[in-house]
């Protein structure tokens, strides 16, 4: 069930959202507001794993290390694996 809300729009996000009305790519205002929040939603969530992986990778130590360091690390790995 949608939620009805009233919008402030400043003018030039108003002439952005008719412009996508105008073009077809959207039918209302609505449609245009739902997609940028799916859009914004779905950004947080990659903003979430970036500073996961930030985190690990500091917690990793590789932060600290050389380039060189972290290629022989990569390719000690894949010695004990057998793909080298």
């Amino acid at each position: 069930m949608a939620t009805r809300a009233s919008l402030s729009l400043s003018e030039p996000n108003e002439r952005w959202i008719q412009d996508k009305i105008d073009s077809k790519e959207f039918a209302s205002r609505s449609e245009v507001v739902n997609d940028l929040n799916r859009k914004a939603r779905e950004l947080e969530e990659i903003r979430q794993r970036l500073i996961a992986a930030e985190l690990s990778i500091a917690e990793q130590g590789w932060g600290e290390k050389s380039q060189d360091a972290i290629l022989a690390d990569f390719r000690k790995k894949a010695q004990q694996d057998g793909k080298l």
